[in-house]
């Protein structure tokens, strides 16, 4: 299983998203992607200014979940350790995942860190297919339904925003999809968006 980052921030509940992602380690393998708000979260152990950067980016919300006081010193070591663990991107034979974009002319290994976790997609300069030939899996950038353009698939279907949180099997296609609620999705609705 792997998932795309964006663990933190943006809902009610970063310690029982990251307390979930840890209990889910034990039981299968999980490849977990480093996203610009965990970036950001291991960055605000820095000092005050990199703190108050995280804290206007949703480290309020985050910070929340743990506790009165909004002190980072009340983040648990090993939340703090699976964020460390988290990957740049995860590559098999067929397809790559990384938290936001690429370049397509560039090896996965050479990416810079604004590129793969902060640059969203964008209607207007959409990512050409990688050189590898392998179908890029991302998240970050907000869609209201999956899209799919065939070398490219971005599985962000807004859920911070009342959207759905999506899961994908980037094999068969079939897809899963819960509200912020936990309500599936009706398997009827048309989930998968072809192009920008």
């Amino acid at each position: 299983m792997v998932t795309l980052g964006d663990y933190i921030d943006r809902g009610p509940d970063t310690r029982g998203v990251l307390d979930q992602l840890i209990e889910l380690r034990k039981h299968c393998r999980l490849v977990s992607i480093l996203g610009n708000h965990e970036e950001l979260m291991l960055a605000a152990r820095g000092g005050e200014s990199d703190l108050e950067s995280w804290l206007r980016c949703g480290g309020d919300t985050a910070l929340d979940s743990y506790g009165n006081g909004r002190t980072i010193g009340l983040i648990p070591r090993e939340h703090f350790e699976f964020v460390e663990s988290c990957l740049e991107y995860f590559e098999t034979e067929t397809h790559f995942f990384v938290h936001a974009n690429y370049r397509p002319n560039f090896r996965l290994e050479e990416e810079n860190g604004l590129t793969r976790r902060w640059k969203p997609i964008d209607e207007n300069e959409c990512t050409a297919p990688h050189y590898s030939g392998k179908i890029a899996v991302l998240g970050h950038t907000p869609q209201p339904e999956i899209l799919d353009l065939g070398h490219l698939i971005c599985i962000d279907t807004g859920c911070c925003d009342g959207g759905w949180l999506t899961a994908m099997d980037v094999i068969s296609g079939q897809v899963w999809q819960v509200d912020q609620h936990g309500n599936p999705r009706s398997t009827s609705a048309g989930s998968v968006r072809v192009g920008l």
